[in-house]
């Protein structure tokens, strides 16, 4: 509610400033836009907000967004044959969200991307997504649950995941053009997904039972190659992504007890480091990943006496591979599977030895595959909780 009141109160202020000042109630604020492939183009699907709603809590029948949608030649073509069904002016400063279709992303969203770097109303601080086997105008018809406002409810989530949780990262406009221009990385972007009965997502039953009928969730990483989508990440890969691009920031992982068969041992991230340098090692490129980490015992199953020093040490050991043995498949898997340096290996050896960068750079597609990488993991356990030893280990005695 505050945060809706706080929408209008900025865009009030906003557009009282501009010198082509435009009356709140001549604008469509434009939350989230979808953009899928057309028969002659593309299709684009603009969620709006309902400006009398967003300072009410709204009832039955009352929806706080509105979707429309046309097709054009290009985005901007298709953006403006809007204005023959929306009788206001399609704002786009507080875009939240960009959703593509997969079917267009496999097909290169390069042009449609150029225009929405181009518009001066539009700032580059939205996310940009991909619809994951499925097109961008069936995320944007779901009802979402705890925000009426589809729009918040996405950018929210993918925020507080990105934070919290090592399996995903939030992609902005900047960063994904930022990607596509530096040579030696190429981009990725995070996957959204509808789960349940994706016929009642639309409906607002969606919001009225406790167990939603459709939700949407973020999941994987779409890796692209330029600027066309090649293939998908899943989330024990993304993991792998994250450690070794530096977006892990806290998250929970689970290890296996020293001893087979007992349970595991829930670690709580606190601090994640990597540092990843390049250089030449017998003529060839090479990449060097180095990985701090401070973690918590957040959850045991084992019974161990984990106030001895031998103790904490071996579950630091079982931790430090079970990263390593990540980041290593996941090196393998993209180099192998997809051969595009989503990684930003080749940045790195342009940042840390330019004079062999250069003699490599027009050849680093056939480089990439089989570029040596050296992985070094620390972790530091600094905390067990409120008890030491857990009482499942009393309860044995």
């Amino acid at each position: 509610m505050k945060k809706k009141i706080i929408l209008l109160l900025s865009l009030i202020f906003l557009l009282s400033g501009c010198w082509d000042k435009r009356e709140l109630n001549e604008l469509a604020i434009m939350m989230a836009l979808g953009i899928d492939k057309s028969d002659d183009g593309y299709k684009i699907i603009a969620q709006v907000a309902v400006p009398a709603e967003l300072s009410s809590k709204g009832g039955p029948g009352h929806s706080q967004i509105v979707l429309f949608q046309s097709t054009g030649k290009t985005v901007e073509d298709a953006l403006r044959k809007l204005t023959k069904e929306v009788p206001r002016i399609i704002y786009l400063g507080h875009l939240q969200m960009l959703i593509f279709g997969e079917s267009l992303a496999k097909e290169g969203i390069g042009k449609a991307l150029d225009f929405m770097s181009r518009n001066w109303e539009v700032r580059a601080d939205y996310y940009v997504v991909i619809a994951k086997d499925n097109t961008a105008e069936n995320i944007l018809n779901i009802q979402t649950p705890l925000d009426n406002l589809p729009s918040n409810y996405m950018f929210n989530t993918l925020k507080i995941a990105e934070e919290n949780n090592s399996t995903t990262v939030g992609i902005k406009l900047s960063d994904f053009i930022g990607d596509l221009e530096r040579r030696g990385k190429e981009p990725v972007l995070t996957g959204i997904l509808i789960t349940g009965d994706e016929k009642s997502g639309s409906s607002r039953q969606n919001l009225e039972s406790i167990s939603s009928p459709a939700r949407i969730k973020y999941d994987g990483l779409a890796i692209f190659k330029e600027d066309k989508l090649i293939g998908w990440l899943d989330e024990y890969y993304s993991r792998g992504y994250n450690s070794i691009t530096n977006h892990v920031k806290r998250a929970i992982s689970t290890i296996s007890c020293p001893k087979e068969g007992e349970g595991e041992i829930t670690m709580e991230i606190e601090n994640f480091q990597s540092k990843v340098t390049g250089k030449t090692l017998n003529s060839s490129p090479a990449i060097e990943i180095k990985i701090e980490v401070i973690a918590n015992v957040g959850a045991l199953e084992c019974f161990i006496d984990v106030k001895k020093e031998k103790t904490i040490k071996e579950i630091e050991k079982i931790f430090e591979k079970e990263i390593k043995d990540n980041i290593d498949n996941t090196i393998k898997t993209i180099q192998n599977d997809f051969k595009s340096d989503v990684l930003g290996f080749g940045a790195t050896m342009y940042k840390h030895d330019p004079k062999e960068w250069k003699k490599i750079k027009d050849n680093w597609e056939e480089e990439f595959p089989n570029l040596q990488v050296k992985i070094d993991v620390n972790v530091k356990i600094e905390h067990l909780g409120a008890v030491d030893n857990s009482f499942l280990q009393n309860m044995k005695d």
